[in-house]
C-alpha cells in the first residue's frame, strides 16, 4: 500500500499445479519441489499516486468479485507502515476468500498470530 511517495500496487497470480509436492518454503508462502507448478501473472496494476486508500480498497474488491477468478482465492496484502486499516477495509468488504496481512519487519525470521504475518525483510 503506497500513497504519497509509493505506489499502491496490485498482481493477480494463478498457481496451477501439476502433480508433485507442495512444501512449505516459508509458512506464509508454499513452492513446489519438482518444478512442475506454475505462477503466472493474470493482473498486474498500480494506482497513481495520491489515489485515496478506500478507491484502492473499491479496486481491489472490483477486481476479486470479478467473475473470471475461479476456484479458491487468496488476497494477500502488505499491511506495512498504514496497511492494517485497509486490511480492515477489505475483511469487512466480505470477499468470500480469506485475507492474509504481511507486515515485513526488521527482525528474523517469521511468526503468526494467527491473522497477521510478521516476516523479516530479508525472507
Amino acid at each position: 500500500m503506497g500513497q504519497r511517495q509509493d505506489y499502491s500496487a496490485m498482481a493477480v497470480v494463478e498457481r496451477r499445479e501439476r502433480g508433485g509436492t507442495r512444501v512449505a518454503h516459508l509458512p506464509w508462502m508454499e513452492r513446489r519441489e519438482d518444478g512442475e507448478g506454475t505462477l503466472v501473472v493474470r493482473h498486474l496494476e498500480r494506482m497513481k499516486l495520491g489515489t485515496p486508500y478506500t478507491q484502492v480498497v473499491r479496486r481491489v474488491v472490483e477486481v476479486m468479485r470479478h467473475g473470471a477468478l475461479g476456484g479458491p482465492r487468496r488476497l494477500v496484502v502488505d499491511a506495512t507502515g498504514v496497511g492494517m486499516p485497509v486490511v480492515d477495509m477489505l475483511r469487512a468488504a466480505q470477499l468470500g476468500c480469506g485475507v492474509m496481512a504481511v507486515l515485513i519487519t526488521g527482525g528474523s525470521g517469521e511468526r503468526s498470530d494467527g491473522t497477521v504475518w510478521r516476516v523479516a525483510k530479508v525472507d
